[in-house]
């Protein structure tokens, strides 16, 4: 602590991202990055803007990597906002829409970023518990009372289970003066996204990020959906606090990402497939694994603790991600979707503990 902070700063419990690994070796399924390489057109746009015009600013509305965005949509520029990455977004959401004296309803176990937003722009806040089987429960949002808006990822994380459209439209229908924030990071992986439900409800902001699906986690690039009314209180909190949140670089490889339809379906097609074959070697091997729909498991298993089958997992330089809190998901590890490769290296690292603990004597 220091006497030079602001009284915020004392209150303020940091985001805790995954470890990013200072060693070589490691097996990365702890951050749900893309295993593959971007799309040649991303990386052929990015290197063609590495020239003498880096000496000037980037343009400050994004216009061409709206317009890309919007196509992709079938909406209108005008109702798409591009950030540093859609934490970024986020966090302007939570400025721009979100601070009202009304509580803002989330879920109890979902992206512990939005307990942090909360506390910094002094915005209070009620969580609603999941469901016994992790599900979210749109009935107890409905009777949650008065809100000053509501926030839940679609599919939800860390448990990858998504909400079907229609329950969206039904949480959307039972809150027309409240704004719904649908955090759809991985939406990609087989959920319906709640992009098609913009222009029939104008309190609705679809928030989504191309550091998953589009494998472009380094360049920092996520966008969000909504009426024009959303988008311009987004784009003044923007516009006062950065007015270049995207770099030349971002703004050509986003805008390449958005047009190559064919790599990503590829990519989301390899991904799925070996979402599948993970979650059944799981299975066989004694887990309980949620039904995903993200490119990530989260499972556990009822022999094992979480935190010590997580830290076992990096002696064989393999990382996950294990939650302490809260309590009830503290035995679960949330495992990326990797390679075929490396989703085997896993299988066979559980293999060799679970062969070498069942070995050891009582």
């Amino acid at each position: 602590m220091s006497p030079f902070w602001s009284p915020v700063v004392h209150g303020l419990t940091p985001y805790v991202p995954g470890e990013q690994p200072k060693i070589d070796g490691l097996i990365k399924l702890n951050t749900n990055e893309c295993p593959y390489a971007p799309s040649d057109k991303v990386l052929q746009a990015i290197a063609a803007q590495v020239t003498g015009d880096l000496r000037l600013y980037p343009d400050p509305q994004a216009s061409r990597l709206k317009a890309a965005i919007a196509g992709y949509h079938h909406l209108k520029p005008e109702q798409v906002f591009v950030g540093n990455g859609s934490d970024e977004v986020l966090a302007h959401a939570f400025m721009a829409l979100l601070q009202h004296e009304a509580p803002l309803l989330h879920p109890d176990i979902s992206y512990s970023f939005y307990p942090v937003y909360a506390r910094l722009y002094g915005i209070s806040t009620r969580e609603i518990a999941l469901r016994d089987d992790f599900s979210i429960a749109v009935d107890d949002f409905l009777q949650a009372g008065d809100n000053g808006g509501i926030i839940f990822p679609n599919p939800n994380a860390p448990t990858g289970m998504a909400l079907p459209l229609a329950e969206v439209e039904r949480l959307l229908a039972a809150n027309p003066h409240s704004v719904v924030v649908v955090d759809e990071a991985y939406v990609d992986f087989g959920a319906q996204t709640a992009a098609a439900l913009i222009d029939r409800h104008a309190q609705l902001l679809v928030v989504r990020t191309l550091s998953k699906a589009w494998a472009l986690a380094g360049l920092r690039v996520g966008y969000a959906l909504g009426h024009p009314a959303l988008i311009e209180a987004l784009s003044r909190v923007k516009d006062s606090f950065n007015s270049y949140p995207l770099d030349r670089l971002a703004l050509a490889g986003a805008e390449a990402a958005m047009g190559d339809a064919a790599w990503l379906a590829q990519t989301q097609a390899r991904i799925i497939d070996s979402r599948t074959r993970l979650a059944a070697g799981l299975q066989a091997r004694g887990f309980e694994v949620l039904p995903s729909q993200a490119n990530f498991v989260f499972a556990r298993h009822p022999a094992h603790d979480g935190a010590r089958l997580a830290a076992q997992l990096r002696e064989h330089r393999i990382l996950v991600r294990q939650f302490a809190r809260p309590q009830r998901i503290a035995d679960f590890l949330r495992i990326t979707i990797g390679t075929p490769e490396q989703c085997d290296a896993l299988l066979a690292a559980l293999d060799t503990l679970f062969a070498a603990q069942t070995q050891a004597p009582r």
